[in-house]
């Protein structure tokens, strides 16, 4: 059985800021190390519940956060960018179920550092008149693959937004969010405690997960945080305005939606 993890680094415990996610800076470094740990976590878990091969998506940022030489030498690690399916880049090896660690609320929601892929860029995405964040967006991407979310962690905000979504995931809450940048953390130890016992139970009972599908052709409708950005986006041709900041395509697939979507999200740095 094959289990791909994909890790973020905002729902991790402990991260509170965004000087913590973003490299350069001793902070970032204590805090890719606990990303790493419950990253292991959850490879240690997926193993113990029957897994007999473990990919690791480093889902962050310019997806080259995890520190390989601290895993579990039976996993393999996914690094680095540009790739076609981002976040769930692996899944099109063939899994059997995917853990999600570290993830968070979608943007506009109170979760700790909550975003939508470009938190500088994207306010509200829709799909199919559904709106998701990074979580839902990817969790739609594998089941197209026929991959189901089996186990996902994060703040309280994320548990309950994609508990509405995904009833049947098993769900670790590593921190409860006061705002954007405050409340309550797990040690990293607990966190990591509780994503080892959550991944095995998860992999263990995967026959009772479900994919998440949306049907295709699907609609995709962007809420920019700015009309600049729109002004940007909808040079694509593609690209239907609807008003000041709301934009939306068609695509054939999820994956083509998402793949816009990451797409535009490299156009937006135009703006910086």
């Amino acid at each position: 059985m094959k289990i791909l993890v994909s890790t973020d680094i905002e729902g991790v415990a402990g991260v509170f800021h965004a000087e913590q996610t973003r490299p350069g800076n001793g902070e970032y470094e204590r805090a890719r190390a606990w990303m790493t740990g419950e990253a292991n976590a959850a490879v240690d878990g997926a193993f113990a519940g029957g897994a007999t091969e473990v990919l690791v998506n480093d889902s962050h940022g310019g997806f080259r956060n995890l520190l390989p030489d601290q895993f579990d030498p039976r996993a393999r690690v996914v690094l680095g960018k540009p790739r076609y399916l981002g976040m769930m880049a692996g899944v099109e090896a063939g899994v059997d179920g995917v853990l999600m660690i570290g993830y968070h609320g979608r943007a506009q929601s109170r979760g700790v550092l909550a975003h939508t892929i470009n938190s500088g860029a994207f306010a509200r995405v829709w799909l199919n008149g559904k709106e998701l964040g990074e979580a839902g967006l990817y969790a739609a991407l594998a089941g197209e693959f026929g991959a189901p979310v089996l186990m996902a962690s994060g703040d309280d905000v994320f548990v309950q937004e994609t508990h509405a979504l995904m009833p049947w995931v098993r769900y670790v809450e590593t921190k409860s969010a006061d705002g954007f940048g405050s409340g309550t953390s797990l040690s990293p130890a607990a966190a990591r405690e509780a994503i080892a016992a959550a991944a095995a139970t998860a992999v263990r009972e995967r026959a009772q997960a479900q994919c998440l599908r949306i049907a295709a052709p699907v609609t995709c409708t962007l809420q920019t945080l700015t009309p600049a950005h729109a002004d940007l986006f909808c040079q694509w041709p593609a690209l239907e305005r609807r008003d000041g900041v709301t934009l939306s395509f068609q695509a054939d697939s999820v994956q083509a939606a998402v793949r816009m979507l990451n797409c535009l999200s490299a156009m937006s740095f135009m703006l910086k």
